[in-house]
């Protein structure tokens, strides 16, 4: 089997528009939690959301491009553009063939579908509908503009798993390329689902915090006041690249993807299985492809959303998985900072991970306040403030709705 290297990332998130300042913010632990300003939120339960700031697309889009599409696709080639050229990836070098793009999101273009519904009830029942729609709509027309724009002809399709979608791209991308299928794979995620219908549906699940007045630090996984999860939205993009063809052309390397995994709970649509069951059977499988003992993880980049059933099962899980050795790990959710990016979300955790390798960090799970009962208090969940520590290997969780888990195992380049 081919090894598989990290030779670009890009990233457009609610803690920074680039890669550089998402990871100042992260070593800081600042919140990316403000009231809601894409819509009038004053009606609903809740308000506030994860928002991207202060970005314009027209810095690496042309603004024709951007009308045709959806903020969703917007963050992911942005991100991917980044990428790219933080790879320093040239189109005209490569074999087109043998390059790919994998693309994850959970739901799409959301904010396109439902003003265009809008549309149709003003006009009293006439259909007329922007001709864009469906491809400003689909998920898979992320990749579709990747390729386009730079000519690859490799691989190249959307995964869909709801929150998990991203890992489920960075999953396949992986075995493409040790299978030998393509040398390079640009994979990752985006979302932008903070419209009237996204947060009305969640709040109607009563998934959402509703801490309106305290916003800030609604976000609180792990905390035995939390009260559901706060949305955010952006995209992030990763070149995975073979060793050798990384090697051949003078690439940086991040880091080593060397193990992936992908299971069922077959449970219940919403909820996580009580136990954890299909998060310890897909930590335990990413482990065994990545050949590492649970020692030798440093830090666990949990899902912890900071809902009730979900952050209670993970740790289960893991203490199942990790046992004694548990103890020894950080484990942080830093969707505390980030808010919940759905089907983004292992993409951008994916590139925290990469970023505590690099920088022999782990950022914070932040906004605890009162212990819970219920989890373990000798485990180190990293509360409040970022840890300086040798960062060899990261395990990074994504579960979704459905019952579908995703890992990805991210360690330290060695050659």
């Amino acid at each position: 089997m081919k090894r598989v290297v990290v030779t670009g990332l890009g990233a457009v998130t609610p803690l920074g528009n680039d890669v550089a300042t998402f990871l100042e913010s992260l070593q800081k632990g600042v919140s990316g939690a403000n009231l809601i300003e894409q819509f009038d939120a004053s009606a609903f339960k809740t308000r506030f959301a994860c928002e991207v700031k202060n970005f314009d697309p027209s810095t690496v889009l042309d603004r024709k491009q951007i009308r045709r599409l959806d903020r969703f696709a917007v963050f992911g080639l942005a991100s991917s553009i980044a990428a790219i050229e933080d790879a320093g990836l040239d189109p005209e070098r490569e074999d087109p063939d043998r390059v790919g793009v994998i693309w994850g999101s959970g739901i799409g273009g959301l904010k396109t579908l439902e003003d265009e519904i809008k549309k149709f009830e003003r006009g009293n029942g006439t259909p007329r509908f922007n001709p864009f729609l469906i491809p400003k709509m689909i998920i898979d027309i992320v990749a579709g503009h990747i390729s386009i724009r730079y000519g690859f002809r490799g691989v190249n399709f959307a995964t869909v798993s709801a929150c998990a979608s991203s890992n489920h791209a960075l999953v396949v991308a992986f075995d493409q390329i040790r299978l030998g299928r393509n040398d390079v794979v640009i994979t990752g995620g985006s979302e932008a689902t903070i419209t009237e219908v996204g947060v009305g549906g969640f709040n109607a699940m009563k998934a959402l915090s509703t801490r309106n007045e305290d916003y800030k630090t609604a976000s609180r996984p792990f905390d035995k006041d939390r009260d559901g999860f706060v949305m955010g939205e952006g995209g992030g993009a990763l070149v995975l690249e073979e060793l050798e063809h990384a090697k051949k052309r003078g690439a940086t390397i991040y880091a080593e993807l060397v193990g992936v995994a992908a299971t069922a709970d077959a449970h219940h649509i919403t909820a996580p299985h009580p136990d954890g069951l299909g998060a310890k059977k897909v930590m335990e499988t990413a482990l065994a492809m990545a050949k590492l003992n649970p020692e030798d993880i440093d830090y666990i980049n949990v899902h912890g959303t900071s809902t009730p059933l979900g952050d209670i099962s993970e740790i289960k899980a893991i203490q199942q998985v990790f046992g004694e050795k548990a103890y020894d790990l950080n484990i942080s959710s830093t969707k505390s900072m980030t808010g919940h990016l759905l089907g983004a979300a292992g993409a951008v955790e994916a590139i925290i991970s990469i970023l505590a390798i690099q920088h022999d960090f782990v950022p914070p799970t932040i906004n605890h306040f009162t212990d819970d009962p219920e989890l373990d208090p000798k485990l180190n969940f990293t509360f409040n403030q970022a840890q300086e520590r040798a960062v060899g290997a990261v395990l990074s969780n994504t579960f979704g709705f459905g019952g579908h888990n995703a890992t990805v195992i991210l360690k330290k380049f060695e050659s």
